[in-house]
C-alpha cells in the first residue's frame, strides 16, 4: 500500500511543513517491530514518526488528572444542569437508538447517556490534541506508563490502516482516546460497532455508533442486567412487600458506617451479610450473597460512605477511578429525575 492510500493527508502535509524531526529513544525500534509484526512500510513509519512531535503538555495534563481534585470539585465539573439538560435532548433524540440498545446488551440508558455525557459533553469536546502527537508522546516520554501507551500507539496505528484514517489529522484526548466516547485505540478496535447499519464504525462523527459501542464495551466487561429484589432499609422488620429499585442491580447505595469500620479495612469486597455483621447499614435491603466495597467521598467536614457493587466496578474498566464511576452513576441517576419531572409536567 503507498503511503498516499494509508495516509491521505501526508504527501500534501509533508509539502507544507518544516517540522523538525523527534528523535525519542525507543522509536527505531518501534518501527522495526511494526514492519516485522504487522507488515508496516518502514518509509511510511518513518515519515509519520519525523511529523509525530513531543508535546510537555501531555505530560503535564497526565501528570495532573481531574481525578486528583477533591470530590466535590470533581463531581461539579460533570454533574451540572448544563450536562443534564443537554443529556435530556441527547436521550429525547436518540430514545430510538439507546432503547435498542439497552435491549441488545442489558446496559441502561441512562448509563449510556451518562458515560457519553461525562467523557465529551455528548461529543461537544472529544479533545484537540494530535493523537500521534500525544501517544508518541506517552509511549517514549512516559515511563510510569510507556508499555501501556506503547500498545496504543501500536493500536492507533492498526486502527488508522483498519479505518482509513489520516494519522496527521485525527485528535482527541490528551491520553490518546478518540471520539464520542472517548474510546483509546485498543478499545475502538475490539469493542467499537456499527449500530447504524451504514456498514462503517464511526466514533469520532456518528452518535448511534458511540452510543452501541458504549454498551458494547460496559457488557463486554461484565454489566449484569437482571435485577435482584430489594426493599427499603426503613421497613426492616416488618413484612416486606419487595419490589425492584430500578431495572438494574445496584451500582451504588449509601451507607452508614460506625467508627470501628472506619478505622479498619473499608477497601476489601465482602459480602454484604459481612458487611451487616460489620456494622454498616446500607439505604436498601438487597441479597445478603451481593459483593460489594465500601468507598467513601470527603464532603465539606466529613465524609459520606458507598456500597457498590458489580455493575460500578464495570464502569471503573472505563476509567479507573471511583470518582468517575460515581460521577457517571450520579449523573445517571440526576437524567432519570429530570426525565421523570419533565414527563410529568
Amino acid at each position: 500500500m503507498k503511503l498516499i492510500r494509508l495516509f491521505p493527508l501526508l504527501a500534501l502535509y509533508l509539502a507544507v511543513t518544516s517540522a523538525h524531526a523527534v528523535a525519542l529513544p525507543g522509536i527505531p525500534e518501534f518501527i522495526d517491530e511494526m514492519v516485522a509484526k504487522h507488515k508496516f512500510k518502514r518509509a511510511e513509519l518513518e515519515k509519520v514518526f519525523e511529523l509525530a512531535q513531543h508535546v510537555p503538555s501531555v505530560i503535564d495534563a497526565i501528570s495532573r488528572p481531574a481525578t486528583s481534585k477533591p470530590w466535590l470539585e470533581y463531581r461539579a465539573n460533570f454533574v451540572n444542569p448544563q450536562r443534564i439538560k443537554l443529556g435530556l435532548e441527547f436521550w429525547h433524540k436518540y430514545r430510538d437508538t439507546l432503547r435498542r440498545a439497552e435491549l441488545k446488551y442489558g446496559v441502561p440508558q441512562d448509563i449510556i447517556v451518562a458515560a457519553i455525557g461525562v467523557e465529551t459533553i455528548y461529543g461537544q469536546d472529544a479533545g484537540n490534541f494530535r493523537t500521534i502527537d500525544a501517544l508518541t508522546t506517552l509511549a517514549f516520554e512516559y515511563p510510569q506508563r510507556a508499555g501501556f501507551f506503547r500498545s496504543e500507539l501500536e493500536n492507533f496505528l492498526l486502527l488508522a490502516r483498519e479505518q482509513q484514517f489520516d494519522l496527521l489529522s485525527i485528535r482527541g484526548s490528551y491520553a490518546g482516546a478518540l471520539g464520542i466516547p472517548q474510546f483509546m485505540p485498543s478499545s475502538y478496535r475490539i469493542y467499537a460497532v456499527d449500530f447504524n447499519g451504514n456498514h462503517r464504525i464511526d466514533l469520532l462523527r456518528e452518535d448511534k455508533d458511540a452510543i452501541g459501542s458504549v454498551a458494547n464495551f460496559l457488557k463486554s466487561f461484565g454489566w449484569i442486567s437482571e435485577a435482584p429484589e430489594v426493599s427499603h432499609a426503613a421497613d426492616a422488620g416488618k413484612s416486606l412487600h419487595k419490589g425492584r429499585v430500578s431495572d438494574m442491580p445496584p451500582i451504588a447505595v449509601r451507607a452508614q458506617v460506625s467508627e470501628q469500620v472506619c478505622a479498619g479495612d473499608i477497601t476489601t469486597p465482602r459480602t454484604l451479610e459481612a458487611w451487616s455483621a460489620a456494622g454498616i447499614v446500607p439505604s436498601v435491603n438487597l441479597s445478603k450473597d451481593l459483593a460489594a466495597r465500601l468507598i467513601d467521598f470527603t464532603v465539606g467536614e466529613g465524609k459520606e460512605f458507598w456500597l457498590v457493587f458489580n455493575n460500578f466496578e464495570v464502569i471503573t474498566r472505563y476509567n479507573n477511578s471511583d470518582y468517575y464511576a460515581m460521577t457517571v452513576f450520579q449523573l445517571a441517576e440526576a437524567l432519570k429525575e429530570a426525565r421523570k419531572a419533565s414527563r410529568a409536567k
